[in-house]
């Protein structure tokens, strides 16, 4: 059994870029790839935070390397992709977590603020899938995209207007890009949180939000990072996701399953 579940689910001798690694859900997810198998890039603005996380990856007897680049930036992609190369003799898997948000009251939001948003959510996702996509294309062996969406994908939410849009946007340019990747080795997929409570967004859940989202999910509590660990593995797992493309899988505790 152990060995049929690591056939379909391992990701040993596999090489994993995580982009906004240094955020609390990117970080969980880059244990979690490690764990599985795979070296990591650990990738993200905060330095000493990318460093803390090589190490915790490499105390759980995993390989990783930090490299500090600002994803909004096009050729910082082409950074990371030469980082994985250098580092670990390639790259097989792309996850792009770097995300913001903002709360502001949609007549007070100001251009600088939604561009902002964009410039983080869906340029530094698209710049990624620009790199990475053909690099995977060119090998025999292709390659997997995971992106990260949201709830808001699905329904809007008041207080959050452009990181609803740019997460729209982000779910839309992956099935593109799996359109266009399908019958060239690479695999492009969504995983979309509900509601995990991070530093981005602990302002927005005042005592009468959180009783209203929790009202509406079905299993009645936030989410844990590490809850989104065995979505991932799926999604970028070579045998267990190898026909799974331009799909967004949604882990919210059945959220968008309710109806209002």
């Amino acid at each position: 059994m152990t060995a049929y579940v690591e056939e379909l689910f391992g990701l040993t001798g596999q090489t994993a870029v995580i982009v906004g690694a240094t955020g609390v859900l990117g970080g969980a997810l880059a244990k979690g790839i490690a764990q599985a198998g795979a070296n990591v890039i650990v990738s993200g603005l905060n330095k000493k935070r990318a460093e803390d996380l090589t190490k915790e990856i490499e105390d759980l007897g995993a390989k990783a390397s930090p490299c500090v680049v600002d994803a909004s930036k096009p050729e910082s992609h082409k950074t990371l992709l030469a980082e994985a190369i250098a580092q670990f003799g390639g790259c097989d898997m792309l996850v792009n977590c770097a995300g913001v948000n903002d709360s502001t009251p949609y007549e007070e939001v100001t251009p600088e603020a939604w561009l902002r948003v964009f410039r983080i959510n869906v340029d530094a996702t698209h710049y990624a899938c620009q790199v990475f996509a053909p690099y995977f294309a060119e090998r025999s062996k292709g390659g997997a995209i995971l992106n990260i969406g949201s709830v808001t994908c699905d329904k809007p939410l008041s207080k959050v207007y452009a990181y609803s849009a740019s997460k729209a946007a982000v779910e839309n340019l992956s099935k593109n890009v799996a359109r266009e990747y399908a019958q060239r080795g690479v695999r492009v997929n969504v995983l979309c949180p509900g509601f995990f409570p991070a530093e981005q967004n602990k302002k927005l859940l005042d005592e009468g939000r959180t009783d209203s989202i929790l009202s509406q999910t079905p299993m009645g509590r936030f989410g844990e990072p590490e809850e989104l660990i065995g979505a991932t593995i799926l999604l970028l797992s070579r045998n267990a996701g190898r026909f799974i493309t331009g799909a967004t899988l949604y882990v919210d505790g059945g959220f968008t399953a309710m109806r209002f």
